[in-house]
């Protein structure tokens, strides 16, 4: 699902009936941004029923050029990572 597929739903539902497509990507964009500041910061996102948002540092290694094959440093950085909750987990139900 697309971010506007979202924005498209969100306003379609009953309850936000009252609501413009600009006020719901509004609302949309803001929530998106809101997490992604809070994750730059270091912190943990968690959303009940849905799960958690954080970002996993990752450390410096050595890696390779994939066109010429020759040793490259890379520097440590962080990576999103999620988690689902087990209300959701169990709603996806197993891996099969």
């Amino acid at each position: 699902m697309t971010k506007a597929e979202l924005v498209s739903r969100l306003r379609l539902t009953q309850a936000n009936r009252y609501l413009t497509e600009r006020e719901v990507r509004f609302v949309v964009e803001t929530f998106f941004k809101g997490v992604a500041d809070a994750m730059s910061r270091g912190d943990r996102v968690e959303l009940r029923g849905f799960g958690s948002f954080w970002a996993k540092p990752r450390g410096a290694r050595k890696g390779r050029n994939p066109r010429t094959g020759d040793p490259v440093n890379l520097p440590d950085k962080h990576l999103p990572a999620f988690r689902p909750s087990k209300v959701l987990g169990d709603r996806l139900g197993p891996v099969e």
